[in-house]
């Protein structure tokens, strides 16, 4: 069988791949936004541990983000997908569900990334808290702020100027490990609609970026083509999440004198 070329295996529709990859994209993206979102809820919670007057607190912050900065992300993924499994079936059969219960891919793979990208934003949020010049909160406690009000008008914007980029640097590192989730076989199924002589229905069946490559090049032998287009589509993204970055930071620092 003849080889075809670029352009024939990146076609629309079901003789080609180029909805497939593009979906994959889309759901690579899905995955790191909510995992970067789960690893500032974990990162927040734990910088504010760190900083608090418990000992206890403390302490649970530092084992937090010393294993979780010091174990593999993908035996992470492992963990959360085939543990995570086992207690969804383990209480599905004390309610009287038989047989295993898998934790869904994208649940699992975005708490993994979310876990582990929140020990490093629990550093960044930290220091970033840190670089505040103790006058301006102690300022803004004199003249009666305190609570959400602080938090509002002098930390929050504070922290976000001084952490912007080690949290653009994070999202960069998100953004790579959401290829990870492969192993755990994530997968959506959209139901497509193709108007032509005749309204045309069929089901795309797509995975995260690297997995549809890989999927791609098996059923056509063909893994250049899938694999340099899965490196394209991802320097997209990276490219794109710099500008954005670098506008945020911008935006953030607007007022302040460079050096």
């Amino acid at each position: 069988m003849q080889a075809k070329s670029f352009f024939e295996l990146m076609q629309w529709g079901p003789q080609g791949w180029l909805d497939e990859m593009l979906f994959a994209t889309v759901l690579t993206l899905a995955v790191a936004i909510v995992g970067f979102l789960f690893g500032l809820l974990f990162g927040t919670i734990a910088a504010t541990a760190k900083l608090s007057g418990s000992r206890l607190a403390r302490r649970i912050a530092d084992v937090y983000t010393t294993v979780l900065r010091g174990v593999p992300d993908l035996l992470v993924i492992y963990l959360f997908y085939f543990g995570g499994s086992a207690v969804v079936t383990s209480i599905g059969n004390m309610l009287g569900v038989q047989g295993f219960i898998g934790l869904p891919g994208f649940m699992a793979g975005t708490l993994a990334i979310g876990i582990v990208s929140g020990a490093y934003q629990t550093e960044v949020i930290r220091g970033a808290y840190l670089a505040i010049p103790p006058g301006e909160i102690d300022a803004a406690r004199a003249f009666g702020l305190s609570g959400l009000a602080l938090l509002r008008r002098i930390v929050g914007p504070q922290v976000m100027r001084y952490g912007m980029p080690g949290m653009g640097n994070i999202w960069q590192l998100v953004l790579k490990e959401s290829a990870l989730v492969a192993v755990v076989g994530l997968s959506i199924t959209l139901s497509e609609i193709r108007l032509a002589d005749l309204v045309v229905f069929y089901e795309t069946r797509f995975s995260d970026l690297l997995r549809q490559a890989h999927v791609a090049a098996g059923s056509t032998r063909q893994p250049f083509v899938f694999y340099i287009t899965a490196v394209a589509f991802y320097l997209v993204l990276t490219t794109a999440s710099t500008w954005i970055f670098r506008r945020a930071e911008t935006w953030a620092t607007r007022g302040m004198r460079r050096v």
